[in-house]
């Protein structure tokens, strides 16, 4: 039976990389960091690092990595177990309620990651009674989560206030209302209006839920996210994110929510019901995180300073940046081929990018998506917008010798007699 699927299976993939949407993985002997050395997938070596989401540069950090050879040795390295058996020690309980403090909700439950977490809410929280609204860009454990709920299904046009309004209205007749967006559009870089989506959620009488991963650690005065940065922390009903982005760069998500949620979320989740524990190693690593989070504001300061250079130095040389102060800049390039050209090239040049292209992205919008780090130098930047502007230079003129050599000979000139 096989041979026929692997046929089939060799077909697809064929056409995925004549198409140019081939994602080749390249592999890093080195810790996660500013600097990681490529050993294969690439030019072998140690490279600039501009794709990682290590936005605070604390994957590698001393202190985090001290926690967790602590905590090795005191929890031991793997629960074994799911939470309601005997999956919970006090490290997760801690972190729970940390991270219910720093977020200003009523309590936390802890995931394996943020994909399962937003695939664990709504199937518990709504049923074909209820309606979910999602912005058109969320991301794919958004779209996944709700294709798991028997909810009634509404789709707004990316931060489009009336298309959220008119969905609403059509929503009227549901008995529950919950509007779910990403915080920070992870393609675009792009922040929610989460004020006004409060606003309309209190107009119809609607939950809020944001997906905070691109955002907790350094969004907001304070690093607490989009709901702060809008000043709408109190009237956000649940926000999921992620330990595996700014707050450490391991693994393992959460919802943090209104204690009620919270509470059947423990009873009903199938992802928290039926998957092992977050490692203890990591939630006390986490709760190192949000110490250093707590005590300063310098790598969010650094970050920012970082994501600034960056931005104004590439409009300067006039790259096509997506507008906005996030530290995702996506370098807008379209073609999915030409995308991946400029990949390598950088990579060649010593830094480290990818290109984003279709089903990532939609067709003919394909693009080099830059994460700037509070790890970065100001010279490490300054490095990286040299190397766009040298791989520009070299991709003109390989389009150029192809196109000569493509052109049709002229005929020879005859002389009148």
């Amino acid at each position: 039976m096989f041979d026929s699927v692997r046929d089939d299976l060799r077909t697809t993939l064929d056409e995925i990389r004549a198409a140019g949407l081939h994602k080749p993985e390249r592999v890093i002997g080195s810790p996660q960091s500013a600097t990681v050395t490529v050993t294969a997938g690439g030019r072998p070596g140690e490279v600039l690092n501009f794709c990682a989401n290590n936005y605070l540069g604390l994957a590698d950090h001393p202190e985090v990595v001290a926690a967790a050879h602590e905590a090795l040795d005191r929890w031991g390295y793997g629960m074994a177990s799911v939470r309601f058996i005997c999956g919970t020690q006090e490290v997760h309980k801690e972190l729970e309620g940390r991270l219910s403090a720093f977020l200003g909700q009523e309590d936390t439950i802890l995931y394996s990651s943020c994909f399962d977490a937003n695939g664990g809410v709504f199937e518990t929280l709504l049923d074909a009674q209820d309606a979910v609204i999602s912005d058109a860009l969320n991301h794919a454990s958004i779209i996944d989560g709700i294709r798991l709920s028997k909810a009634r299904r509404f789709r707004y046009a990316n931060r489009d206030l009336a298309d959220l309004e008119q969905q609403l209205k059509d929503a009227a007749g549901a008995r529950r209302r919950l509007i779910v967006t990403d915080g920070v559009f992870s393609m675009d870089g792009y922040v929610a209006p989460l004020r006004e989506i409060c606003d309309l959620a209190d107009r119809y009488d609607a939950m809020v839920m944001v997906d905070d991963s691109h955002a907790v650690g350094f969004v907001g005065p304070g690093g607490r996210g989009t709901p702060e940065l809008h000043g709408v922390m109190d009237r956000v009903d649940i926000v999921t994110g992620t330990l595996g982005k700014a707050l450490g760069g391991a693994s393992g998500g959460y919802v943090a929510a209104r204690a009620e949620i919270v509470a059947l979320l423990r009873q009903r989740s199938r992802p928290y019901l039926f998957s092992n524990t977050l490692a203890p190693v990591i939630a006390a690593a986490s709760l190192k995180v949000l110490d250093l989070l707590e005590a300063a504001d310098d790598l969010r300061e650094r970050l920012a300073a970082n994501t600034a250079l960056f931005r104004s130095r590439m409009t300067a040389e006039g790259f096509d940046i997506l507008p906005g102060d996030h530290a995702i800049a996506p370098v807008m390039i379209g073609d999915a081929t030409v995308a991946g050209r400029m990949a390598e090239l950088l990579l060649e040049r010593g830094v480290y990018v990818i290109g984003f292209s279709y089903p990532v992205v939609p067709q003919d919008r394909a693009r080099i998506r830059v994460q700037l780090s509070a790890a970065h130098s100001t010279e490490d930047v300054n490095r990286a917008v040299d190397a766009f502007v040298a791989a520009r230079a070299e991709l003109e003129s390989e389009a150029q010798t192809q196109a000569q050599a493509h052109a049709p000979a002229q005929a020879p000139v005859r002389a009148e007699a």
